[in-house]
């Protein structure tokens, strides 16, 4: 009874991970190319007359702002991932006498 009592806790307390959590430093350099296509996009298809194309936004505000959290995360996950190598690569400090 105290094991089946173990693993209901473990489910309970089992953490999901957002959608991005894996992605690396590729997937974060994506994000941030598809996230400024996508800004641009949301900036020049209206402009062009071309608001009847799939994917493009209605209000322009609301395009460009889905736009910059893409960005944002990318950016996120970007700097994560180059604060961890340079941590990971970086030599102890020395020790004072």
């Amino acid at each position: 009874m105290a094991e089946k009592d173990v693993e209901r806790i473990d489910e309970r307390d089992h953490i999901s991970e957002p959608w991005w959590a894996g992605l690396g430093t590729r997937g974060a350099v994506t994000l941030i190319v598809l996230g400024m296509l996508a800004a641009a996009w949301a900036v020049v298809a209206p402009a062009l007359g071309l608001g009847w194309l799939p994917l493009t936004p209605e209000n322009l505000a609301t395009g460009v702002h889905q736009a910059a959290k893409v960005v944002a995360i990318g950016v996120v996950i970007l700097v994560g991932a180059a604060l961890t190598r340079r941590r990971a690569g970086a030599p102890g400090e020395p020790e004072r006498d």
